[in-house]
């Protein structure tokens, strides 16, 4: 699966485990940064950026750490075809997959530790969108509340 993946400075030491876990099991990475992690730098250009591979089509899923995920989600969220959510819990980042065709994981490494959020990413890759028709029409309707937006 083709991952875009990106964290500012506080999610920076999760990020790095998470990028080498995912590249251990054969995943393609597209590490959009930060590459260091003493440096402030800000969410929304990280999130922008997975959000844009995401929209653009070279990604399948995206995962943004922040400090606490919430800015994160509230950026990436901005990008049209972004559904993306924070979790921090297994059910959450699969059923997230299952029922809204979510495509961005957002975590919060300031929040969670490292084995929730190896728990986390796994959920999330290893669920699939069920298509089912009540699924369907929920999503349909939001679209329409992201195209009234625009």
């Amino acid at each position: 699966m083709r991952i875009a993946i990106g964290s500012d400075h506080g999610g920076y030491p999760l990020n790095e485990v998470i990028i080498r876990d995912l590249e251990k099991e054969g995943h393609t990475i597209i590490d959009f940064g930060t590459h260091d992690g003493t440096q402030p730098d800000d969410y929304p250009d990280y999130a922008r950026k997975v959000g844009d591979a995401i929209q653009q089509g070279q990604a399948d899923r995206g995962i943004i750490v922040c400090g606490s995920g919430v800015g994160a989600a509230v950026a990436a969220n901005k990008v049209h075809g972004v559904r993306a959510c924070l979790c921090h819990d297994a059910y959450s980042a699969h059923q997230g997959v299952e029922h809204d065709n979510m495509n961005v994981l957002c975590l919060g490494a300031r929040n969670i530790g490292v084995e929730l959020a190896r728990e986390l990413v796994k959920a999330f890759l290893g669920a699939k969108f069920s298509g089912e028709e009540r699924h369907l029409r929920r999503l349909a309707k939001v679209d329409d509340i992201e195209a009234r937006g625009a």
